[in-house]
């Protein structure tokens, strides 16, 4: 069996960018997911992708697929032969249907389990050559492949992201017969549409990259990635400052040559006094140019990249100032005309924006923001007028011709535009961290003004939406309320926001709402809030049971909830902590059993006989009063390094001492010790869950 390099390239009209990379990774794992499934064996994978091409190389595939053993079961012998030893019509008829005779049946032996005793037949399927399967291998994956939208294209029935052009196939050096996407398997391939011209023939696997170079291309979407990096880099250097290069925006322009070469070119440097955000998102996002920033501040220039080596490099340069001109003129203008009028006098058109139908307009809630934040202000200690101020200004950019035109500045333009108008700093600043944080990991608010919109503004849709029944269901969640609970979460948890949340939701159910929100949205709303802990605690690697343990309790304030898992996480790493958490199930098992809630805690020290109950009721004594303070503090990582001593005092008492004893006062006694040794860890977490 021979062991053969394969190649297969995918021709077509331009890919879209920002699909470029993720169809090249599925193409890929595609590919040998089908090798797998075929039996093939082979060595390393590398893959190729470019604009115009889709391309995967796979070392050492074998010629032919591995043969494979199959084992068939039949009828039981004793059925399959008569008494003299004679086939009947049911061996007769496994044989037929397994292409066998009679003579080559076997008795499965006891080690094949429940099919012991039955006839079988094990044959061996031989492998079919490589060829005869490549071609179902590579057009299975492209099937697979996650295109949301599939194109055909002339009179063909054939449907793919882009128009297919060509189509290269090689087992070594044989091209592969075989038709994919409706075209047949050859050994050519195309350069550069510009600086070459023709098919270029592609004799075996390994000549693939090196023959592309030639013609202008480079196949290798890392390779092409790296060089970019280096020459934006270098240009940036070269206007003496630093090329900010983003990797989304790094992975598209990638997408989008097969040859780059970086160039530097300039605007007029009166564009500067638009906010730099809306210069950068012009060009990032309209030209796809790289930015370059000095000493904090953006440079009157840009770096595009080039699909083309020209002769005439200043010509490029030229035509890419052109074009960027007039975006930036645009930008400036709607950042002249919006500063004409004030931000707050903008609220007024908010009245005419939906917010979400059946809760009214972005002015509603933006009134209720106020309404909800300046409630939590009042609690806080934070000032109400900043965070009244805040509110009712907070929504207003979202009218405004820059917000319209480059969306995602909402939130910056406001704060440009409150800072032009004099607002205080802190109202300013609450423009943009509204949002915050955006995602996982992101930044929270700075300012306690911003803090509070941004808790207020979450609250305000959870309770909104759940109201209306829009709760996220699997991976539906049209309006992001997992990221927002999140949001919730970590703002009360970080900022240390020591207010219950099934308290914060009844103010926000306060709110002055269009519709009526069901009866039931604050139960169903805390407990998925509180289920978003879970997937929080995984993050930081933290056991489900801890968390747990503390959820047992019914504690509903994010903040404390926080303290007391962090406390049973470090707790459950002692040594004493697996021996604890199983003398509190045992106890939460015999209380369960006795009476539970009914059980008092009183002991009577007269009934106390044994050395261990005397014992464990002496410190459980000590502890309660050691405990108590930190309790009150909120110290419940010192109260279970505390609690940790009790080990060796508890495991003596259930090693030597019987709770169910016969006499009704001295059962009834050691099970108010018991309860009082429960309520000294149920105070802080049911370890018993742990």
């Amino acid at each position: 069996m021979a062991l053969k390099d394969f190649l297969v390239e995918l021709g077509t009209e331009e890919l879209p960018p920002k699909a470029l990379k993720p169809l090249s990774i599925a193409f890929r794992q595609g590919i040998i997911d089908g090798l797998l499934d075929a039996r093939l064996d082979h060595g390393s994978v590398e893959t190729f992708a470019a604009p115009r091409r889709l391309a995967v190389r796979i070392k050492d595939v074998q010629d032919t697929q591995l043969s494979l053993q199959e084992t068939q079961f039949g009828p039981p012998a004793n059925i399959a032969f008569d008494s003299d030893g004679n086939p009947t019509k049911a061996a007769e008829g496994f044989a037929a249907r397994a292409g066998v005779s009679v003579s080559e049946l076997k008795v499965a032996p006891e080690s094949e389990g429940k099919n012991a005793g039955k006839l079988m037949v094990v044959q061996t399927i031989k492998g079919k050559p490589s060829t005869e399967l490549l071609g179902d291998i590579v057009q299975t994956s492209l099937d697979k492949l996650p295109i949301p939208k599939r194109m055909r294209w002339g009179a063909s029935r054939v449907e793919f992201v882009r128009p297919v052009q060509w189509l290269l196939m090689l087992l070594g050096d044989d091209v592969v017969d075989a038709e994919v996407l409706g075209l047949k398997a050859g050994n050519t391939t195309r350069g550069h549409r510009f600086h070459s011209s023709g098919e270029i023939t592609i004799a075996s696997p390994g000549e693939y990259e090196g023959k592309l170079r030639d013609a202008y291309v480079m196949a290798d979407f890392a390779e092409r990635s790296a060089l970019i990096k280096e020459q934006v880099t270098a240009e940036g250097e070269k206007l003496g400052g630093e090329a900010v290069i983003d990797d989304d925006l790094l992975d598209e322009v990638t997408a989008l040559n097969e040859w780059p070469v970086a160039l530097a070119g300039s605007f007029d440097e009166d564009f500067l006094r638009v906010p730099p955000e809306a210069l950068v998102s012009s060009m990032k996002e309209h030209q796809k140019y790289f930015h370059v920033m000095k000493d904090g501040k953006l440079l009157p220039n840009f770096i595009t990249v080039s699909n083309i080596e020209s002769k005439d490099p200043a010509q490029v340069i030229s035509g890419n100032e052109k074009v960027i001109r007039p975006r930036l003129s645009d930008a400036a203008f709607f950042w002249d005309t919006d500063r004409k009028q004030k931000l707050e006098s903008r609220f007024a058109k908010l009245e005419n924006v939906v917010w979400v139908n059946k809760l009214g307009s972005v002015a509603d809630k933006a009134r209720r923001i106020g309404a909800l934040a300046s409630r939590i202000a009042g609690e806080t200690g934070s000032d109400k007028a900043l965070v009244e101020r805040a509110a009712q200004l907070c929504k207003n950019d979202l009218v405004s011709n820059m917000v319209f035109e480059f969306t995602d500045l909402q939130g910056l333009a406001g704060k440009y535009y409150a800072e032009h108008d004099g607002e205080h700093a802190d109202v300013a600043a609450a423009m943009v961290e509204q949002y915050m944080p955006a995602f996982a990991g992101d930044a929270l608010p700075a300012t306690e003004t911003g803090t509070l919109i941004a808790l207020a503004d979450r609250l305000d849709s959870l309770v909104g939406l759940f109201g209306l029944g829009q709760i996220p269901t699997g991976s539906k969640d049209p309006f992001a309320l997992r990221r927002a609970s999140l949001g919730v979460l970590r703002i009360l948890v970080e900022k240390e926001i020591d207010i219950d949340l099934g308290t914060l939701i009844d103010y926000a159910l306060e709110g002055d709402w269009q519709t009526a929100p069901k009866a039931d949205t604050k139960a169903t709303l805390l407990e998925y809030m509180l289920d978003r802990f879970s997937a929080w605690y995984a993050d930081e690697n933290i056991p489900a049971g801890v968390f747990q343990a503390v959820r047992a309790l019914g504690v509903t304030n994010a903040l404390d909830i926080n303290r007391r898992v962090k406390a049973v996480f470090e707790f459950s790493k002692l040594d004493a902590a697996e021996s604890l958490a199983a003398a509190n199930k045992r106890v939460s098992n015999i209380l369960a059993k006795n009476g539970g809630d009914a059980v008092t805690a009183d002991v009577n020290s007269d009934l106390l006989v044994e050395a261990e109950e005397k014992a464990l009721a002496e410190q459980v004594s000590a502890k309660q009063a050691a405990v108590a303070p930190l309790m009150a503090a909120g110290d419940y990582s010192a109260a279970l390094t505390e609690l940790s001593g009790l080990r060796d005092t508890v495991d003596a008492f259930f090693d030597k001492v019987m709770v169910m004893a016969d006499d009704e006062a001295l059962k009834n006694n050691r099970l108010a010790l018991l309860k009082q040794l429960q309520g000294l860890f149920i105070g802080i977490a049911d370890i018993s869950l742990l």
